[in-house]
């Protein structure tokens, strides 16, 4: 008996150069495609009727692309999930995943070169639309904001038993590669300027913040977002600690200063917590 099933296309690598007079513009996009439906006899029986094929689902991202100019990820899912439900009558509902890579132009002589761009990272924007018959669902967010703070951080007064080797400390580099993912409240967003705006909030209010924890961190950082962006219902945070290790140079006859560290990668603490209006 079938439970459940989906199907879709991933990574679907879009490029998209707008030429102006004066500039090119460019996007460039990584889009992923689910359907869940009815779809079941092409499971069980075979019968392909009323399945579309993922490569054309490939191709309609780039079509849509052709037919104008990608100006945000979000309206680009949404305009990808409206498409889909229009023409396919087993369709029941459809996830468009989007991460954008952002590139910024290289300033040559003081100004913009109007064809020339350097990457901006490691950090990405993305966004997902979840649409059906009834209601769509817009989120937007980052991946890989990677953040370290050499003070105001510490991790005392937790829990100890037999099996405890961890020392208090009122004096830690705090670092992780941050990923935040926002729900909006409606789909009637200037996305652009929402998503720099949570993005400079995420940074200042990780840098502004006592830090009694990464989840203390972590909810202040959330709050900050849902007080200062009115259009977000709720925010998803995770944040993998990136544990920045004091090397003992007594070994060494030298003194500690709490100055020289080895970073690691493995094993890490990994905190996410959801925090909502």
């Amino acid at each position: 008996m079938l439970v459940e099933s989906a199907y879709g296309k991933s990574r679907v690598r879009l490029v998209q150069l707008t030429r102006r007079d004066d500039r090119h513009d460019l996007c460039d996009l990584t889009v992923a495609i689910r359907f869940q439906g009815q779809y079941e006899e092409c499971y069980t029986a075979g019968d392909n009727a009323g399945v579309l094929p993922t490569d054309t689902m490939k191709n309609t991202v780039y079509a849509l692309a052709a037919a104008g100019a990608v100006t945000q990820p979000e309206t680009f899912g949404l305009a990808l999930a409206k498409h889909f439900l229009a023409r396919n009558p087993r369709l029941d509902h459809v996830r468009i995943d989007l991460t954008e890579r952002r590139w910024a132009r290289i300033p040559v002589g003081g100004q913009d070169d109007p064809h020339a761009f350097v990457g901006q990272g490691p950090d990405a924007r993305t966004a997902q639309v979840t649409g059906s018959r009834e209601e769509t669902r817009l989120s937007a967010g980052i991946t890989d904001l990677l953040v370290l703070k050499s003070s105001r951080s510490a991790f005392t007064g937790f829990v100890r038993d037999e099996l405890t080797t961890l020392p208090d400390t009122d004096d830690r580099i705090l670092a992780t590669s941050l990923t935040a993912t926002w729900r909006y409240r409606t789909t009637d967003v200037e996305f652009g300027p929402a998503w720099r705006l949570i993005r400079q909030t995420l940074l200042e209010s990780f840098a502004g913040h006592d830090s009694a924890s990464v989840q203390h961190t972590m909810y202040a950082i959330g709050e900050a977002v849902l007080e200062r962006v009115a259009d977000v219902v709720e925010i998803h945070l995770v944040m993998p600690n990136k544990h920045h290790l004091p090397v003992d140079l007594s070994r060494f006859g030298l003194e500690n200063r709490n100055e020289i560290f080895v970073a690691t990668d493995e094993p890490f603490g990994l905190i996410e917590a959801t925090i909502a209006r």
